[in-house]
């Protein structure tokens, strides 16, 4: 797959997300896809994230940077959200907050199969601590 198809494919994938249309999640990730080094499946994936979506109303994938090394897929996705509850095991108490993700994405037969994430706690940290 060419670096432009992939990155094609990476954007279909944040639009499928944002537009919550899990019946076309399949389409972009593979049946046997891991997060973090957890299998989860594709079943597992999605029930993740529509949980990620109940507990973030509002939340909404932006790609800050974008980068495609076939089989690989490097991203910064950002977010400006509010949580209902906790997230990450900080009391965010329906406040507004700002954090970027930074995820490694390997693809195979043209689907998301393995999938490596880190969001930047202690930026929402900071925040919490300046609003407080």
């Amino acid at each position: 797959m060419e670096r432009t198809d992939l990155a094609g494919v990476y954007r279909g994938y944040i639009a499928c997300l944002n537009e919550q249309n899990w019946p076309m999640l399949g389409t972009f990730v593979h049946d046997d896809v891991t997060h973090n080094g957890n299998v989860l499946r594709l079943s597992g994936y999605r029930q993740m994230l529509e949980r990620d979506f109940r507990h973030i109303p509002d939340l909404r994938f932006h790609i800050q940077l974008l980068a495609a090394d076939p089989p690989f897929v490097a991203s910064r996705l950002w977010f400006d959200c509010t949580p209902t509850r906790d997230f990450l095991g900080l009391d965010i108490d329906g406040r507004r907050i700002s954090f970027a993700e930074n995820v490694f994405y390997e693809f195979r037969d043209g689907k998301i199969v393995q999938v490596w994430s880190v969001i930047d706690k202690a930026a929402i940290e900071a925040q919490l601590r300046t609003v407080s």
